[in-house]
């Protein structure tokens, strides 16, 4: 049986608890916070925070196998709106993500001691006490790792906080400390078995020193639809139409947003864009400047989100470094082409010229030219869209949890 922790619990974390527990190897879900609303709760707290805290729910199918650890997490959610901000400071804030993740990460490894797992499933940066349990009482430890290796993503956030310096404040893993780098090392050298969801994650891992761990690479899934598309053929007969292009993520400069914003610019009167997403806590006045030119939405619950993907033409996402870019499949899945980089999933789940495009990272032309092509070329564009949507088809949450359970119950047979 599998002890699987995660603090937040995004949608493959979820998917990952559900294939585990299908298969009947999830012995224990340890996370920070499973919200369940009550009307009480409907009255106490804000619209706002409610659907925030909505994100936390997990499927009531866990609910027997899940085992909550809440408070420090909702301090860190509550601090920022009482002014709190030093509470949540990177690394160094009682109540940061840092220190959320190794509260639970502690107390998991309490778990581990009491003996009654085969092995044990975490993910990066909140592992390490759990995997040095693991190897004390002779578990089997699983490592998901969501996103490319630190020392690759170093090399190439340090050349861009060189190029972009007026948005370095945004790159983030640039101010990951010593200690925080030597425990990511230390995990992954823990690890039995790295699962990983791109080509692009697996090839990072060569800069890995001296790491000959076995990788397993699992894509994520798409999300059905939630409705058709809209009547994208509105626009066929209108060349000059403008093209309504999205962007989906969070709002630093691992993103490629520079490059974004800039092909925006040079395309003015052509292309609406429309960006989803949290400003970092950090300052950056480019990123302010450029927000104040466009349709911006902060925050978003995931079905408007799929509703926001299905009324637009184009989904870009020009990352610099990525795991895999989960947005990537959920807009293909809502009929949108894809421009994106080969430092995401986007190889592994297009064709260049097919369900949209790979352009280079850092190329603000590259992004430019696909975008005017598609908007002048609108029954290429609704081509691209329906290939996109067929071939998110074969990605689906069902597959990524039944492969990912034959592989835990696989690896455990043979130990």
């Amino acid at each position: 049986m599998i002890l699987l922790s995660h603090p937040t619990g995004n949608a493959n974390v979820r998917h990952a608890a559900l294939g585990l527990a299908r298969a009947g190897l999830l012995g224990e879900f340890c996370t920070s916070l499973n919200y369940r609303e009550t009307p009480a709760l409907r009255r106490l707290l804000p619209e706002s925070l409610r659907l925030q805290l909505r994100r936390r729910s997990f499927p009531s199918e866990l609910a027997p196998l899940t085992r909550a650890y809440p408070m420090r997490e909702l301090v860190r959610l509550l601090a920022p709106r009482a002014g709190l901000r030093s509470l949540v400071r990177r690394e160094t804030g009682p109540f940061s993500v840092d220190a959320v993740y190794h509260a639970l990460d502690r107390r998991v490894a309490a778990r581990v001691a009491q003996r009654k797992f085969t092995g044990v499933y975490a993910y990066e940066d909140g592992a390490d006490a759990t995997f040095r349990a693991a190897r004390r009482t002779g578990l089997t430890t699983f490592y998901d790792l969501p996103i490319g290796y630190w020392r690759a993503a170093r090399t190439i956030l340090t050349e861009e906080a060189e190029r972009e310096p007026e948005w370095a404040s945004t790159l983030h893993g640039n101010q990951d400390s010593p200690a925080k780098t030597a425990r990511k090392d230390e995990e992954l050298a823990l690890a039995d078995v790295v699962l990983v969801a791109s080509s692009f994650t697996l090839k990072t891992l060569d800069a890995a020193p001296d790491f000959r761990g076995r990788v397993v690479l699992i894509p994520y899934g798409a999300p059905a639809p939630v409705a058709p598309p809209p009547p994208r053929e509105r626009n066929a007969s209108a060349r000059s139409s403008r093209l309504r292009v999205l962007y989906v993520g969070s709002l630093g400069q691992r993103k490629g947003l520079s490059y974004l914003f800039r092909a925006a610019d040079q395309l003015a009167g052509a292309i609406d864009l429309t960006v989803i997403g949290a400003k970092p806590m950090t300052p950056c006045a480019p990123l302010d400047a450029a927000l104040a030119r466009i349709r911006w939405i902060p925050s978003a619950p995931h079905a408007q989100v799929l509703t926001e993907m299905a009324a637009h033409d184009v989904f870009v996402f020009p990352s610099l470094f990525e795991g895999f870019g989960l947005v990537l499949l959920e807009a293909m899945a809502m009929g949108l082409p894809l421009i994106t980089t080969a430092h995401t999933a986007g190889p592994d789940l297009i064709s260049d010229g097919v369900e949209g495009y790979i352009v280079p990272i850092r190329s603000t032309s590259a992004i430019v030219e696909r975008l005017d092509f598609l908007r002048r070329n609108p029954a290429t564009r609704m081509e691209m869209a329906r290939a996109a949507q067929l071939r998110a088809q074969q990605f689906t949450w069902d597959h990524y949890e039944s492969t990912l359970a034959a592989c835990v119950q696989t690896t455990l047979a043979a130990r």
